[in-house]
């Protein structure tokens, strides 16, 4: 290494460039010299004193000698120090196209790094969406998305068919939940559509663990639901059917009715909304004219409405009204309307918990409803031999009731039932179905249901049944005639509309009968006693 200051920088103008020589003694430096030569001077001449001209001159030619070579070595030093000069600017420079280089290597592989990153994470998101956990089944094949091991607390059945365009919205909506979606989820059980159905597995992007079942061949709502039952995790179940839209706090407040207590079913669909989401083609008249009202609320759903109405014999499809957007912004409640059906036949004058309602199972409406699991494996699943439309979830409503368990009507678990089209061939599937009801169990507090169909209000059902089991008790052993007839024309009521006969004669007997004598006498002494409504019930199927 050269140690800087004891050298000096000086130019030479021959070859125009600057060395370095060796800095000149100070003083001090200069006598510790002088010194030496004299006592080098001494020792040489300690032999030979006499010849002073010669040391002289040798003096001298030693003085030249030691000065010529005194810039011999400075210049050797010089070409030297030039040559380090040289080198030190050489490595240096190479020192910093070193660290330019590794610096350039390390900025590539930061950005080599940063793009792998990136793919890595895109792979990740990929992986995400795409990796789907599949189950065959001989009945069916279950995909699974999102597939967690967090406990999970609630599961939403959701059994649709040939709903595609209501049922990608009800999944939007859920996906919205104020509940955490780490602990639902949704088991979305495809009764083998014919639709596009089947694409909704790979299109939705839920933030929840979701479960598409598709049946290989269509099995019905009872079945399908009992699958969804069986792939639960959950501890609570909610039922909800696959063009119900659910509000963002929907799970969250059927959750919290069952969180202190474990025997309730707790139901919204008692408060009844719908809402038109699509311009359906096979919507009936009053169903379009009741859209065509309703779009009135809106400029844009009016616009949209419009040109629905202009170009409708070009499209056999669904005509969109409703957008994720709407959703976010409750935009769609201006479509959306209620209907009290039940709460006006007269539930609402028993309060939120039906106290002292006699039919309290009607309110297991699977379209929007909860219940534990517990209580289900208690009561039993769904009758599977109900096919098609209606009854079955009475049934199961009815066997929870005979349990013990509690029934809830909370508005704040409310649905919007997205409006569609109504098949005729849902009225025959009703009344099969209420036909395998009242034979499955053929009591009075099940038969009374029959009176529905004289369009007499659920009140008027319950008041009935409270006198006729007040007749009971009264009475125990009389009016035994009386009973058994209007029984059995509850029965043949339901019976006659399952096999398309008229409802009429449905206790036909000759006029001088022995048996037809003591009916009409008991039927004679109700009013008197008070059984007003048991009185006009019996007459209102008796005289058909």
């Amino acid at each position: 290494m050269i140690k800087i200051d004891s050298y000096k920088y000086y130019y030479n103008p021959e070859d125009g460039k600057y060395y370095i020589r060796k800095k000149k003694n100070g003083p001090h430096s200069l006598k510790k010299l002088k010194d030496k030569l004299n006592n080098s001077k001494d020792k040489k001449n300690k032999g030979n004193r006499s010849d002073d001209s010669t040391n002289k001159v040798n003096k001298s030619r030693n003085k030249a000698d030691t000065a010529n070579e005194t810039n011999k070595s400075y210049n050797k030093a010089d070409a030297v120090n030039e040559t380090n000069k040289s080198q030190d600017r050489a490595n240096t420079v190479n020192e910093m196209n070193q660290f330019h280089d590794r610096a350039d290597t390390v900025n590539e592989m930061n950005q080599f790094h940063d793009r792998a990153n990136t793919v890595n994470e895109m792979n990740k998101l990929d992986e995400k969406m795409s990796k789907v956990d599949l189950t065959d089944h001989s009945l069916y094949r279950m995909s699974i998305k999102n597939n967690h091991k967090h406990p999970i607390k609630v599961s939403i059945i959701m059994p649709t068919y040939n709903k595609y365009h209501q049922t990608s919205l009800s999944l939007y909506g859920l996906s919205k939940q104020t509940f955490s979606h780490a602990e639902y989820e949704v088991i979305l059980v495809d009764d083998a559509s014919s639709d596009n159905t089947s694409d909704i597995l790979k299109e939705v992007d839920v933030p929840f663990k979701f479960k598409y079942i598709q049946m290989k061949q269509n099995k019905g709502r009872s079945s399908v639901r009992n699958i969804g039952i069986n792939h639960a995790e959950g501890d609570l179940l909610i039922f909800l059917d696959g063009e119900m839209l659910a509000p963002p706090a929907f799970i969250e407040n059927h959750y919290k009715h069952h969180m202190h207590e474990s025997n309730l079913v707790v139901t919204g669909a008692m408060h009844y909304e719908g809402v038109y989401t699509f311009i359906m083609p096979d919507y009936n008249e009053d169903q379009m004219a009741h859209l065509k009202e309703l779009v009135n609320n809106d400029a844009e759903y009016r616009r949209l409405y419009e040109n629905y109405e202009q170009t409708k014999q070009h499209s056999n499809g669904p005509c969109p009204l409703v957008t994720k957007e709407d959703i976010d912004t409750n935009r769609f409640q201006r479509l959306s309307f209620p209907n009290r059906y039940f709460l006006n036949s007269g539930l609402k004058h028993f309060g939120e918990r039906l106290e002292g309602f006699t039919l309290p199972y009607i309110a297991f409406l699977s379209g929007n409803v909860s219940v534990r699991k517990a209580n289900l494996k208690k009561s039993g699943l769904f009758d599977e031999t109900f096919i098609g439309y209606g009854a079955e979830d009475w049934e199961l409503g009815y066997r929870l009731y005979k349990n013990g368990v509690q029934f809830v009507l909370d508005p704040s678990t409310v649905a919007y039932h997205q409006e569609h089209g109504i098949s005729k061939r849902k009225v025959k599937e009703q009344w099969g179905n209420h036909y395998r009801f009242v034979n499955k169990h053929p009591h009075i507090d099940v038969l009374i249901l029959s009176l529905e169909w004289k369009e007499l209000p659920f009140m008027h059902m319950h008041k009935t049944l409270v006198e006729y089991n007040q007749l009971e008790e009264r009475f125990p052993g009389e009016y035994n005639e009386f009973k058994h007839a209007f029984r059995v024309m509850l029965f043949r009521i339901i019976e006659y509309l399952n096999n398309g006969q008229p409802v009429t004669k449905l206790y036909d007997l000759p006029g001088g009968s022995e048996e037809r004598i003591k009916i009409i006498q008991q039927f004679e002494t109700l009013r008197p006693r008070g059984f007003e409504y048991l009185a006009s019930s019996f007459e209102q199927i008796y005289y058909l």
